[in-house]
């Protein structure tokens, strides 16, 4: 975002719009506590996200399946207390918006014991109803599409979603209604670059990409995958910006940087 923009008290909804209007490139990443939002703050990261990847990254669990509202909730209120600028996003955890009436509640929770600013839920069509109804009644929602962590086991797999072209018309149908239905911002993860190209075209709302080429709006990696402190192999969508710094808040600097910059992602961290 332009250095006006980057320079108010508060990067809100309305931020995020104009930057897109005016084809400028946002960053956010993923904090789990007050220190590290601190740091996220500082470096002018436009939204930070509580994700439920903290189950993995954080409680050393094997997905996010297990992470309970109390967690998100936990984890949320602290970030909150480091952040002063960032737009907060809370992850809606698994089975926490089965209906649109509990994910009323439970957005309730992470907006005033949590602090958030905004809840992201996973699903496409099927979200519809939840969309609507928490968009109505003042919760802004990002709709989450692609790869859904929470789906794991029904996927079988981390594996990049949208390649055939009937999955595409679909993801791109979905993007529409939820647009429609009043999502805030979408989110798309693992999504070939060219399907996320046409989707960030077509939304009048600011898209977020993790894995999804470099055409989206804005984008967001885990806070460890992006220090190259997470375990296990590193992931063909990430870059090891704690290498090439030698500080954390170098790091998270050099991220926000390139992505504002457009020198990342390339597209050899995307997919086909």
């Amino acid at each position: 975002m332009s250095s006006q923009d980057s320079s108010a008290s508060q990067v809100t909804i309305s931020t995020l719009l104009r930057a897109k209007q005016a084809g400028e490139k946002f960053a956010c990443l993923t904090a789990y506590d007050a220190s590290f939002a601190r740091i996220l703050d500082k470096a002018e990261i436009d939204v930070i996200l509580v994700g439920d990847s903290l189950g993995m990254v954080v409680q050393g669990r094997a997905t996010t399946v297990p992470v309970s509202m109390d967690d998100m909730v936990y984890h949320s209120r602290l970030v909150a207390r480091g952040c002063e600028r960032a737009l907060l996003m809370a992850d809606m955890p698994f089975m926490s918006f089965a209906s649109p009436a509990e994910a009323a509640t439970n957005a309730a929770r992470l907006m005033q014991e949590g602090g958030a600013h905004m809840v992201k839920l996973e699903g496409g069509a099927i979200q519809l109803s939840t969309v609507e109804y928490l968009s109505d009644r003042g919760v802004p929602v990002c709709a989450h599409l692609g790869l859904q962590p929470q789906s794991i086991h029904q996927l079988g797999g981390y594996r990049v979603q949208g390649r055939e072209d009937a999955a595409a018309r679909a993801m791109l149908e979905d993007a529409a209604r939820l647009e429609q239905a009043g999502a805030a911002t979408l989110l798309l993860e693992c999504v070939p670059s060219q399907l996320a190209a046409e989707i960030s075209a077509a939304a009048s709302v600011p898209v977020i990409g993790i894995g999804a080429g470099p055409a989206c709006d804005g984008q967001i990696l885990v806070l460890y995958d992006m220090l190259g402190i997470a375990p296990g192999k590193r992931l063909r969508f990430s870059h090891d910006f704690l290498a090439d710094t030698g500080s954390v808040a170098a790091a998270v600097a050099a991220y926000a940087a390139a992505v504002k910059g457009g020198s990342f992602p390339t597209p050899e961290h995307g997919f086909e």
